[in-house]
């Protein structure tokens, strides 16, 4: 049997335990509803399965025109260094160049920039645009 790449809504449970074998879940804390609910809201989603298991997986967020921000790009650690990875980024990109959109960023686990920057990536400059927010919550005064 082959490799086979979809273009649907993987199982809740199947996609909450390949989204846990990353590692990422223990920050996020979240349930396989609202991670499925996440993953629902994508603009494009594409998940490979080896013999019926899911083993992949990769999705874009979009406006559809100027941005596209690659995330959870995940293949199973058994499973890595086969080029199901390399397959589902190749396939993303192709899906926002397809839309003509302006602005692909990646959203770059901890430790896989090499394999990124293997993929036509390249590193934000210290002063490029980009943050992540971790700080409490802005306080807003109701009268503004």
């Amino acid at each position: 049997m082959e490799l086979e790449y979809r273009e649907s809504l993987p199982d809740p449970s199947e996609y909450f335990a390949l989204f846990e074998s990353a590692g990422w879940n223990q920050e996020y804390g979240l349930t396989p509803g609202e991670l499925h609910g996440a993953v629902g809201r994508s603009w494009f989603l594409l998940t490979a399965y080896w013999e019926g298991r899911l083993v992949g997986t990769g999705r874009v967020i979009s406006d559809g025109v100027l941005h596209a921000l690659i995330v959870d790009v995940i293949v199973l650690p058994e499973y890595q260094g086969s080029g199901i990875g390399t397959s589902i980024m190749a396939r993303l990109i192709e899906r926002c160049l397809d839309a003509r959109i302006r602005d692909v960023q990646l959203f770059c686990a901890r430790g896989k920039a090499p394999f990124y920057r293997r993929l036509g990536f390249v590193d934000r400059s210290a002063d490029a645009p980009g943050m992540d927010f971790k700080g409490p919550p802005v306080q807003t005064d109701a009268a503004s």
